[in-house]
């Protein structure tokens, strides 16, 4: 007698698995149901067999296993599913029309699964919400907001900005650090080729002239012949390797976080740049999100845990405790000295007119503006000193082999 696996809930609602022994699919469901679960999803159980084994549904788990939902793929779904709501069309129907249009496998998985316990009578949200890998609290919240207000088409459309700003200043920030990165990265490489390259063969010239060296080539002809050694250049590879990874476990530690977030605010160049990004993006979410009527110590909860730096989130939960006492947010975020003195003030305005969301979109519409101008300001800056830097180091390399050769002339 096979066996079969089902997605059930209790009279309660809690979600569970079952698994359940009978000759046929339907009789597995009326098995289940006498138990009084409710069934969302009945499949039969497969003992491992090479026979068995189905290419398409291996190559579907593979797919569904390695794709990752993007904020663009969010964004274009919340367009589509508030455009069809606002038109009328049932939920289910809506979810049914997703799914055949998603192209992202993880995406389509979770709404076949979100469509078929919507007509089970769960709540969108309650169903997305069991899909985090697609739908963070921030969603979660937003759509339960509007199904509770009656507004969803209105939600989703608010979602679907909110997630196309974000998208926006994600690639602007990641377009301000590609510059820096690519030049940097060619750097490293023409400094290696000329080290590996060039320097030993002035240095094989160099020895058989047995001209006296000056300090500068003696250093660049020390540096040539330790990256040169297999023994001294894996030991370093191996040390960068392990402070690497030292970096990286530090940073998973609460005080790791808190330490290297707070570096990144206070970087040369960037850390203002950092700055305006993360009060851009709280602003926005948290105006999104009371805007939809998610209440404000809900709100400020989802907004620390989507902050994207530790000291910013640290300072968020100080004012969700300062709100939950009684007090102002503009107070609590003023004392932790993250947020610019400008848009703490705004929040200020805002509070004391009642109309704190519309004045925290204004200060995001502000910071945005203010990131994309200072990105641009930053490109037009690095462009010539990177140039600078490489020049100049090529220009070193190069003094440092010719100067030798400078006393041989003069000698002659």
């Amino acid at each position: 007698m096979p066996t079969y696996i089902a997605s059930v809930r209790d009279n309660t609602g809690k979600a569970k698995k079952e698994k359940v022994t009978a000759d046929s699919l339907g009789e597995a469901r009326t098995l289940l149901r006498e138990r009084g679960l409710t069934v969302a999803d009945l499949k039969k159980a497969q003992s491992f067999d090479i026979k068995n084994i189905n290419l398409d549904e291996l190559n579907e788990a593979f797919a569904v296993a390695t794709a990752s939902v993007t904020v663009k793929d969010k964004a274009v779904f919340s367009r589509q599913f508030a455009a069809m709501v606002n038109a009328g069309v049932g939920m289910v129907r809506c979810l049914s029309v997703l799914t055949d249009q998603c192209q992202n496998p993880k995406l389509k998985k979770a709404l076949k699964q979100i469509s078929a316990e919507v007509q089970e009578g769960s709540n969108l949200s309650e169903a997305m919400g069991k899909h985090p890998a697609c739908y963070d609290n921030l969603y979660v919240a937003m759509v339960q907001a509007g199904e509770v207000g009656g507004v969803l088409d209105e939600v989703l459309n608010r979602l679907a900005k909110l997630l196309e700003d974000s998208a926006r200043l994600q690639n602007q920030l990641k377009s301000a650090m590609s510059y820096p990165t690519t030049v940097g990265s060619l750097a490293v490489i023409i400094f290696l080729a000329l080290t590996i390259f060039l320097i030993p063969t002035f240095a094989a010239i160099f020895e058989e002239i047995g001209v006296e060296l000056p300090l500068f080539t003696q250093i660049m002809l020390g540096i040539s012949a330790f990256l040169l050694d297999p023994r001294k250049s894996v030991t370093l590879v191996v040390i960068l390797l392990g402070l690497f990874i030292a970096y990286k476990q530090y940073y998973k530690t609460p005080m790791g976080r808190v330490v290297c977030d707070g570096i990144f605010l206070k970087l040369p160049l960037f850390g203002d740049l950092i700055s305006k990004a993360a009060t851009a993006r709280f602003c926005r979410t948290f105006g999104t999100l009371t805007r939809a009527g998610v209440p404000i110590l809900t709100s400020l909860e989802i907004v620390r845990d989507t902050a994207g730096n530790q000291v910013i989130a640290n300072a968020v939960e100080e004012a969700r405790k300062e709100i939950q006492g009684g007090g102002m947010i503009s107070i609590a975020l003023d004392r932790e000295k993250v947020f610019p003195i400008l848009a703490v003030q705004m929040i200020s305005i805002g509070e004391e007119t009642g109309e704190i969301d519309k004045m925290l979109m204004k200060v995001a519409d502000f910071y945005e503006d203010e990131v994309e101008q200072a990105i641009k300001g930053l490109t037009s800056m690095l462009e010539p000193l990177m140039i600078v830097v490489i020049g100049g180091m090529v220009g070193s390399i190069l003094l440092a082999m010719y100067l030798p050769m400078f006393k041989v002339f003069e000698s002659l």
